[in-house]
């Protein structure tokens, strides 16, 4: 009776002295494809670049797991894959709270645009509006967005109630813009990206194959970042700009090899952006703070002065945009179970800033990597060209089969391309110690499924 109770005070309350929450994702972009974080395209993502300069851009924000569906189950719930039960391709567990369930019974009218069968399918119920990838020009068509946009405000308005709005844009998700199975009819684009215009991301070789579906992935971003654009336009219209907390973020990186369904720098970070006027300082960076996919749910359930869901392993990020430190946020982990094939290829690793490590459980030598990523004119590019060039046939090799453990220094090798740990030089052992050991706690406090094997096959030192 108390608990009705106080859901119908905050049904009551005045909407507009509660903020509104947005979430807007975009589907497999990777974080320097943004002009605000450094891609050298003139003018490729201006509607991103304008919601940086109207809030505060967090340079280590990350996503928890690089593939859409478990990802995006990392965002509704606050917990890792293993703690929600989405692993890969998977329902969260019967048990799971979740973010729309538990801002309905606080008072809000929730809105679902776009990817809805990766968005917590099970508890499709907590939403109000549900606008599918059909209804939204194939998840492509800002002006469709913009109306699911006005339909959700005002749905909002006639309940009386506060808006959480998740709008989820499917580009640049393959198929890319101009290439095969996109269909130009229905997907029409203002810029078409050449392959002259494309800098190839350092853990790619720079190979004609490559340009052109990077060129085709560029593209999509650009149309991408005008669905962006057409959703903030109407919050604005709408002179609810004020009092809107928006949060940007890419599920994960760029579908090509080495970015997505793995744990380098370029498959887990992503941009993350927050507006929300007279909290996050315009034009603002927060270099030093790690954000990551369990911090999605709790930061807008923080914001709308509700409870954090219970067993969430994450935390709100709203003190950092006070000014405040967090001191605990100095590393971020990340995982991977299996791809859409449900085989599994179990991956942890850790990032501290300055070292990434990666454990690939499955690596044993044989084992072939396989992926949606390596679909498209990339990996077909690569495997042509190792035939005849050595360097770019070690890179194949190791894509396909990997080894056991990895370690980078971030700080110089962001594309990731020179292993330490298979270097005979001992400056590195106390890093590669130190960073298994954090893992294995890490792994250890979440019961993760994989502490055995990792066990098995990693030299710990855990005095």
């Amino acid at each position: 009776m108390r608990h009705l109770l106080f859901i119908l005070l905050l049904t009551a309350a005045n909407a507009a002295e509660r903020p509104n929450l947005l979430f807007i994702t975009v589907d497999d972009m990777n974080r320097d494809s943004v002009g605000a974080y450094g891609c050298p395209i003139k003018d490729i993502t201006p509607n991103m670049d304008k919601l940086a300069a109207q809030g505060q851009a967090f340079d280590r924000g990350f996503v928890t797991i690089a593939i859409c569906q478990p990802s995006r189950a990392v965002w509704m719930t606050g917990r890792y894959p293993h703690r929600n039960g989405a692993l890969g391709f998977d329902h969260i567990n019967a048990d799971c709270p979740s973010l729309p369930e538990a801002l309905a019974k606080g008072g809000y009218f929730n809105a679902l645009l776009g990817k809805v069968v990766h968005v917590i399918p099970t508890r499709h119920a907590a939403f109000d509006l549900i606008r599918t990838q059909s209804d939204l020009g194939q998840g492509r068509d800002p002006a469709a967005y913009a109306t699911a946009i006005r339909d959700s405000i005002a749905g909002a308005e006639k309940a009386g109630k506060p808006f959480f709005i998740m709008a989820n844009a499917h580009d640049p998700h393959r198929p890319f813009s101009g290439s095969k199975g996109d269909d130009k009819k229905l997907l029409p684009v203002t810029r078409r990206i050449t392959p002259e215009e494309v800098v190839v991301p350092g853990f790619l070789p720079d190979l004609p194959g490559i340009r052109t579906e990077l060129a085709d992935y560029f593209t999509s971003c650009h149309r991408a970042d005008e669905v962006v654009g057409a959703i903030m336009a109407e919050i604005d219209k709408a002179g609810l700009a004020k009092n809107t907390l928006v949060i940007f973020v890419s599920d994960h990186g760029m579908p090509l090899p080495f970015a997505k369904i793995n744990c380098y720098l370029a498959s887990n970070a992503t941009p993350w952006i927050v507006r929300w006027p007279g909290h996050a300082k315009p034009s603002t960076r927060d270099e030093k703070h790690f954000v990551s996919g369990i911090d999605i749910a709790p930061t807008f359930l923080a914001a709308a002065g509700l409870e954090n869901l219970p067993g969430a392993d994450g935390s709100s990020i709203l003190p950092i945009l006070e000014g405040k430190d967090q001191a605990e946020r100095n590393k971020v982990f990340t995982s991977i179970n299996a791809p859409h094939s449900k085989k599994p290829f179990p991956m942890r690793a850790i990032n501290d800033g300055d070292y990434l490590y990666i454990w690939n459980g499955w690596a044993d030598g044989e084992t072939q990597f396989r992926n949606e990523s390596m679909s498209g004119l990339t990996y077909k590019a690569m495997k042509a060209a190792a035939k005849t060039d050595t360097a770019i046939a070690a890179r194949v090799k190791l894509y396909d089969h990997r080894v056991r453990e990895e370690l980078y220094d971030v700080r110089i090798d962001p594309f990731c391309l020179n292993n330490l740990i298979t270097k005979p030089n001992d400056k590195f052992s106390p890093r590669t110690s130190a960073m298994t050991k954090a893992l294995w706690h890490q792994m250890k406090d979440t019961d993760d499924p994989q502490l055995k094997r990792f066990q098995s096959q990693v030299e710990l030192a855990l005095d």
